[in-house]
């Protein structure tokens, strides 16, 4: 530690602190544009300009260390001051010459009332300035469909590139020129593939960079906050949605640096227009193979009539990717009540089971554990697509160094280094047995870890790749005292809830993959399944919000809220429970899916027993006591993984296939987004030069 006096305040902070942290840790405020605490110093801005007693000019405190500043005299500690009449001056001069080319367009500017320029002008700038020379003007660029420019209004600041760069690890922005012919570009103005380019926006201080979705669309004083969580993928990253009236305008990161830090992905920030689009807002009743519209009544009695004439064996019910853990509980209540087995929440045809134990499904190693981690093994996974904010902690963790990372499976970018060992299960086979050098790398770390994807463990073996990971895990040295390294990482947000609460066939029931062979069921409940197959000829009924796969099927539609409409909880891939608010209502006649449940069961002669969300949560609870503890993670029993390990198995020579072919288009919502198929067909190359050619 060292002893500072800031502004006659004696403190004492660690060495390896700059002046501007040991100036905010004695509670003085240091404006800033191109700092920020997550990327790395440039010095550009020199906004946080300091007095350093001694100095015989202003230093800039975001790139000046403690450990630089020399003692006193007669040894008294260094004395920094931030309000004297130098450092005034000094920030009063930076921000004229900042606004010498800014334009005056704040009236029109997509970031007016939530701009750092405009804040920090106020507070530290002038009322006039000297200078009457025409502002310099620069041509705006093409960077993608989500990000808009207006570089007029440029400072410089270098934020927008270095988070490129060093987070997301696709270096597509960059500096051209010099002086003031320097334009931030990207080079040959092609459209931005980093699937996190979002975050430029949030991280731009002015208006150069803001969301082109979203252009024109409101002001944020207009807008009410709900903070939520993010369903998109099995992250779970903190959310702030916001809204006007009914409708949701937009969505925003929350920091929480055990989860997402302060990052989203592109489709959890710009799927919301598809929360607009092709939205189920009433009931409806296939007769002579069409839809139409029909009242709450007749759909429920159209339910119970064909329930009551199919036995429980022939009927069962399927849980998609988006559902919150109230409404599959709910539906297994009901399931249960009807003595239907055949229940199942993997759609996807994954082989995880409860009954395995709760280490089995979870990413043991927590999101925030991955920066502990000293070696890696990725095997059936590309985290770049299945979890980009979680690609961009492992990246974070190999830009510190010490951190060797191999692949069993597909190659793919996936924006850090990596060894690509085979393609398939004999692969992980030969590194269990510590037939691989690789085997020798995760044998030596202290903290190693194996990541295994949803796409090697949905296949026909793959309760055995399971159990080999797990051999691997224990083998290795993933597995011991202190470090749980056995990561499954999962593609759906409600997988792991489901999986919790045991939506899972019983004892001789069908899964999934079995209620799509033709003749297996006569009646199949789909809550929001629409990756889901269904057997041929069986009366179908589907909750869910939108018009989409599940829809086209079914015979009897019940509309749903989506995930920004109610509240519900949801269980992270580490097993994290948290809880998403309602910012808005179901359109139409929709409503929320365990009310929708509620009240069919009592059509059915099944009341479930509970008439409100607080009673449906102190049943579940009941039931499962650790969904309560909010924004924590019980975790599971290590013993588990050497059980999976023991199971054994033969996996077939197949290679593994990632779980996500196509980032944007996972689910229903973001099928229904224009915005989505826009960077869908960008990604795949259609027009990635739209602005050059």
């Amino acid at each position: 530690m060292s002893k500072l006096i800031v502004d006659g305040k004696e403190i004492d902070v660690p060495t390896e602190y700059t002046l501007l942290q040991a100036c905010e840790a004695a509670g003085a405020e240091i404006p800033r544009f191109c700092f920020h605490e997550r990327l790395s110093i440039a010095g550009n801005c020199r906004m946080c300009l300091v007095e350093l007693v001694g100095s015989p000019k202003p230093v800039a405190s975001c790139a000046w260390g403690v450990r630089d500043c020399r003692p006193g005299p007669k040894g008294e500690p260094p004395e920094v001051k931030t309000r004297s009449p130098m450092v005034k001056k000094a920030r009063e001069g930076v921000m004229e010459f900042l606004l010498i080319n800014h334009p005056l367009d704040c009236p029109i500017c997509d970031q007016g009332g939530e701009c750092d320029l405009q804040d920090q002008s106020m507070a530290y700038g002038v009322d006039a300035s000297r200078y009457r020379e025409n502002k310099r003007a620069v041509e705006d660029k093409y960077i993608g469909v989500l990000v808009k420019t207006v570089m007029n209004r440029c400072i410089h600041c270098t934020r927008c590139i270095r988070f490129s760069t060093e987070v997301a690890g696709v270096p597509e922005l960059g500096a051209i020129g010099r002086g003031e012919d320097m334009e931030i570009t990207t080079y040959l103005e092609h459209a931005m593939t980093s699937e996190l380019q979002g975050n430029v926006v949030d991280l731009c201080p002015v208006g150069a960079l803001t969301s082109k979705p979203y252009a024109f669309a409101a002001r944020p004083w207009e807008l009410g906050k709900t903070e939520s969580v993010d369903v998109m993928d099995a992250v779970g990253s903190s959310i702030r949605v916001d809204f006007r009236g009914r409708e949701v305008m937009r969505v925003l990161p929350r920091t929480n640096d055990a989860v997402n830090e302060e990052w989203i992905s592109d489709k959890t920030r710009h799927v919301v227009d598809g929360l607009k689009i092709q939205r189920l807002d009433q009931p409806y009743l296939r007769e002579r193979g069409h839809l139409r519209p029909a009242s709450w009544s007749e759909a429920f009695q159209a339910i119970a009539a064909r329930v009551r004439v199919t036995r429980p064996e022939r009927t069962g019910a399927v849980v998609g990717d988006l559902a919150a853990v109230e409404e599959i509980f709910a539906l297994k209540e009901l399931m249960d009540r009807l003595g239907v087995k055949n229940i199942d929440a993997r759609q996807d045809g994954s082989a995880l089971d409860p009954a395995w134990g709760r280490a089995t499904y979870l990413f043991n190693p927590t999101i925030a554990g991955i920066e502990q981690a000293d070696a890696l093994l990725i095997v059936g996974s590309n985290p770049r697509r299945e979890a980009a904010v979680l690609n961009a902690r492992i990246r974070k963790r190999w830009r510190m160094g010490g951190f060797p990372i191999a692949v069993i499976g597909e190659r793919a970018d996936l924006t850090y280094s990596y060894e690509h060992l085979g393609a398939g299960p004999e692969t992980l086979a030969d590194v269990a047995a510590g037939r691989h050098a690789f085997a020798d790398t995760l044998k030596a770390a202290k903290a190693p870890l194996i990541l295994v994807g949803a796409g090697a463990l949905a296949r026909p073996d793959g309760a055995a790749v399971a159990s080999l990971a797990a051999q691997a895990a224990q083998a290795l040295g993933a597995v011991k005292d202190g470090w749980n390294g056995f990561a499954i990482l999962h593609a759906a947000a409600s997988r792991v809830g489901a999986l919790d609460v045991g939506f899972v066939p019983g004892a001789g029931a069908r899964t999934a993959a079995e209620m799509a062979h033709g003749g297996v069921l006569e009646l199949a409940f789909l809550l929001g399944a629409d990756e889901a197959e269904v057997a041929k000829g069986a009366f179908v009924v589907y909750i869910g919000t939108h018009g989409d796969r599940g829809a086209n099927r079914a015979d009897v539609i019940l509309p749903g809220a989506a995930y920004t409409e109610k509240s519900g909880l949801y269980v992270n891939t580490e097993g994290r429970v948290q809880i998403a608010e309602r910012a808005g209502f179901p359109p139409g006649q929709a409503r929320e899916d365990w009310a929708i449940l509620r009240a069919l069961s009592d059509i059915l002669g099944h009341k479930l027993p509970f008439d409100s969300l607080i009673e449906l949560r102190a049943a579940l609870f009941k039931a499962h006591p650790h969904l309560q503890r909010i924004d924590e993670i019980t975790p599971g029993d290590p013993a588990d993984i050497a059980r999976l390990a023991a199971r054994g198995g033969a996996p077939d020579r197949a290679p593994f296939r990632p779980a996500v072919d196509d980032f944007y288009l996972t689910n229903p919502i973001a099928r229904a987004s224009v915005v989505m198929h826009q960077c869908s067909a960008l990604a795949k190359g259609a027009h990635a030069l739209t602005a050059a050619e």
